[in-house]
């Protein structure tokens, strides 16, 4: 309870509704572990600051149920506002989905989100330009990722980048530049220029030669969902459309 504004009272948005009631959080949380949670990890996907004093978090909760002598992955979506009052913080709203059996992905999925994986919406341009000088140099695409810090799968599809197996031919053969589209409320200019359709979801991959010319984009949210894809999938698309070797 102390966590939580009591003037103004927190508010929190559920599966059943919005409430004032100051006990609604607590006792869903303190409900878990009599229905056999006995674990918890809770992933940070973006922080940012509202307006000073103010602060705004999406988080992935994630956890084991017990039941009998199984364990289910379980998992909570929840964003919450933080604000400062008096040198202490406290949240004065939160936004939570009901808890859901986590789906298993075969791409690696991130030990601790980098909360700063998408930098500014209004970087993007800049990134994008310095990203095609140096690929004039050496030869290699630019590809972009359209996404948000609030994306779990635009986090798991980084992991899969920098992970061991595709590391080497990611960095042979791209400059990786993250476009953040908000809540698909900006950057729309770019998701237009390179043709990628934002109402099928993200991440969402576009490829660009060294000149800007447009490669391919996906179009029909290939990638959205990377609970659906694998490592052949995402190794195909990075051998297809690397550079080819100069005649």
């Amino acid at each position: 309870m102390g966590l939580y504004t009591t003037n103004p009272a927190a508010k929190a948005k559920t599966p059943d509704g919005e409430t004032l009631d100051p006990y609604e959080e607590p006792t869903f949380w303190a409900s878990l572990k009599p229905a056999g949670l006995d674990r918890l990890d809770v992933k940070v996907l973006e922080e940012k600051t509202i307006q000073p004093g103010v602060l705004g978090l999406v988080l992935r909760i994630e956890g084991g149920l017990k039941t009998g002598s199984e364990e289910k992955p379980v998992v909570v979506s929840a964003s919450q506002v933080w604000v400062q009052k008096l040198g202490d913080w406290k949240i004065i709203s939160t936004q939570r989905g009901g808890l859901a059996i986590k789906e298993a992905r075969r791409l690696p999925e991130p030990v601790k989100p980098n909360t700063q994986l998408y930098p500014p919406p209004e970087e993007a341009h800049g990134e994008i330009a310095s990203a095609l000088a140096a690929a004039a140099k050496d030869r290699k695409r630019v590809l972009l990722v359209f996404g948000g810090n609030w994306c779990y799968d635009c986090h798991v599809l980084d992991t899969t980048f920098r992970s061991k197996e595709f590391a080497p031919i990611v960095d042979a053969n791209y400059h990786v530049i993250h476009v953040n589209v908000g809540n698909y409320d900006v950057n729309l200019d770019l998701a237009d220029k390179y043709q990628i359709p934002l109402k099928r979801g993200v991440p969402s991959l576009a490829i660009l030669d060294p000149d800007g010319k447009l490669v391919v984009s996906q179009k029909q949210g290939e990638f959205e969902s990377t609970v659906k894809i694998g490592p052949e999938d995402v190794l195909e698309f990075l051998k297809k459309w690397k550079p080819q070797p100069r005649s």
